[in-house]
């Protein structure tokens, strides 16, 4: 193995016990993993933050998946009749969830994992909020603003509880972070309850979502894939912005550089390639699963690039590094791997992954336009393989056209209408 597949912490040392070791607090300590390429700041420079880092700021609003100039260019250039934007709008619009009138199901307890799964309520009613909100934004018509508004004041003025068995961490991830984005495009709108919404997102979401990234579920700390930690922190970030709660969206600042499970940059690639190429830490279970994570992390970069915050950068680009490598592999071509290892369970059993696999390899998620968009446009970086694959897979689609199962729904999509910058 050449030294630039050496991933950035030797395995042995962390599938050993001390990777059991739970997180105590929001922010690591003055012992913490240093990334390589960012400096940090000692104990006495006020903790574990990144030299330099800008100081605590008023949020920007609308500021998480989508800024004020991103719904100005999507009326702009759908009103104008423009290509790709107009394909992008004509797939939101065929998605039923999209349609103004929308019924929702708000449940008080919503489960997910074991007895009394009640979950696709939440989803289903999540997306059609979320598209709803985004057709009110393009055209300006208020039934679907209504419509959105209705949706969330339901779930926020019922939704006591999300449990179930472990998964109910995915169930506080993912429709945590996908409903306080819903709520961030509507926080002004008119009969919108913003501080209920609030209010629930901090006190039922929020503590699952904390308490996951700190215990684990009382696992091994690399026992949960990448998807685990990342659908959390973007739920924290996304609640964070919401609220104005400067802390929640520094935790998951922290984390992304220095978070001991596997959602941390680090962790999440932790090896690095010829060719510009970083293996994804789930490349060796499956593809879908992959491309999820690449979807997640692109949710959490995006949030804090709304906020001036540069997390796609981190590490001389390590994220589009995995971004390229995923693509490259899903498009039909052979990348390197390197035998992943980690510990299983609560014993962090040894257990490895000594190929990538091939399950559900081409499978077609919404996750490219973003990261493409902005590495090509924004930064000005060469993207080979993301610009094939998101060309490809263009116009991309959301909630309910990639099925009707859970793993359709894990992001929000139309990215072809949302995030495109450049025809």
């Amino acid at each position: 193995m050449s030294r630039r597949e050496q991933p950035h912490r030797d395995h042995t040392h962390r599938n050993g016990p001390s990777r059991r070791r739970l997180l105590k607090g929001a922010a690591l300590g003055a012992g913490a993993l240093a990334v390589p390429g960012v400096a940090y700041a000692t104990a006495a420079d006020g903790g574990a933050q990144p030299k330099g880092a800008p100081a605590a700021k008023a949020f920007t609003h609308p500021g998480m998946l989508h800024g004020a100039d991103d719904f100005a260019r999507m009326a702009e250039r759908v009103g104008a009749g423009t290509a790709p934007w107009t394909a992008g709008w004509e797939r939101l619009t065929a998605n039923r969830h999209s349609a103004a009138g929308w019924t929702p199901r708000p449940a008080e307890t919503v489960v997910r994992g074991g007895e009394g799964q009640n979950y696709p309520n939440l989803y289903h009613d999540v997306h059609a909020a979320y598209q709803n909100a985004l057709r009110w934004k393009v055209t300006g018509d208020t039934a679907h603003a209504d419509t959105a508004r209705d949706i969330l004041n339901a779930w926020s003025g019922t939704l006591e509880a999300v449990t179930g068995n472990a998964d109910r961490f995915l169930a506080s991830g993912i429709y945590g972070y996908q409903f306080a984005n819903a709520a961030e495009i509507m926080r002004d709108y008119d009969g919108f309850d913003l501080p209920r919404c609030q209010d629930m997102l901090a006190r039922v979401f929020y503590p699952l979502c904390d308490d996951f990234l700190k215990d684990h579920n009382d696992a091994c700390v690399t026992n949960y894939w990448a998807n685990w930690d990342l659908c959390n922190m973007a739920a924290v970030m996304a609640i964070g912005i919401l609220n104005d709660d400067q802390a929640k969206f520094d935790q998951v600042v922290d984390y992304f550089h220095q978070g001991e499970g596997n959602g941390s940059l680090p962790n999440a690639v932790p090896f690095l390639h010829d060719g510009g190429l970083g293996q994804w830490q789930e490349s060796g279970r499956d593809q879908g699963h992959t491309l999820m994570g690449i979807g997640l992390m692109g949710t959490v970069c995006e949030m804090a690039h709304k906020q001036g915050t540069d997390l796609y950068g981190a590490d001389d680009n390590r994220f589009l590094k995995a971004c390229e490598y995923v693509a490259k592999y899903n498009r039909g071509e052979s990348v390197p791997f390197s035998t992943y290892e980690w510990g299983h369970g609560r014993n962090c059993e040894p257990r490895s992954h000594t190929v990538i696999s091939e399950a559900s390899r081409g499978q077609q998620r919404p996750v490219w336009e973003r990261v493409y968009h902005h590495y090509r446009h924004r930064a000005g970086l060469e993207t080979p393989y993301v610009a094939l694959l998101a060309g490809a897979q263009s116009p991309e689609g959301g909630g309910g056209d990639y099925g009707n199962e859970s793993g359709g729904f894990d992001e929000l999509g139309f990215g072809t209408l949302t995030y495109v910058l450049e025809a």
